[in-house]
């Protein structure tokens, strides 16, 4: 899996109980896979489509690093699926998993497309 972005945990992110906050964190997963996958698809028009089940395995607290990471386990004719980790930067705990991200490729006219794709590309250029 590779983790491509990091965020730190401050204290407009803590929830009542001065820990990060799961709806931030599920905001910082959806954003990062989004942009994950615009770049592979090379559209900016793609929506979520479906989150399975989120598996919160540990809160981090105020100041911890956390890391998202990706990897893309199913291209649809008009979908890339991802599966997600959240783990510790510094511990290499993990916080948090999902073991299906699906989003959509759009058309101009905002149905679903056929985006042409069948693997990944980690080119320099993406």
């Amino acid at each position: 899996m590779k983790f491509h972005t990091r965020k730190w945990v401050k204290p407009e992110d803590l929830n009542p109980n001065n820990t990060l906050f799961g709806g931030r964190l599920l905001q910082w997963i959806d954003e990062e896979a989004a942009l994950y996958t615009m770049i592979q698809l090379e559209n900016r028009h793609i929506v979520t489509k479906f989150i399975s089940e989120i598996n919160f395995i540990v809160a981090p607290k105020q100041g911890d690093i956390v890391e998202i990471g990706l990897v893309p386990t199913h291209f649809g004719r008009t979908s890339l699926t991802l599966q997600c980790e959240v783990r510790n930067k510094i511990t290499k705990e993990p916080i948090l998993t999902i073991e299906r991200l699906v989003f959509v490729n759009l058309n101009d006219e905002g149905l679903p497309s056929p985006h042409g794709k069948t693997e990944i590309s980690y080119g320099s250029e993406k």
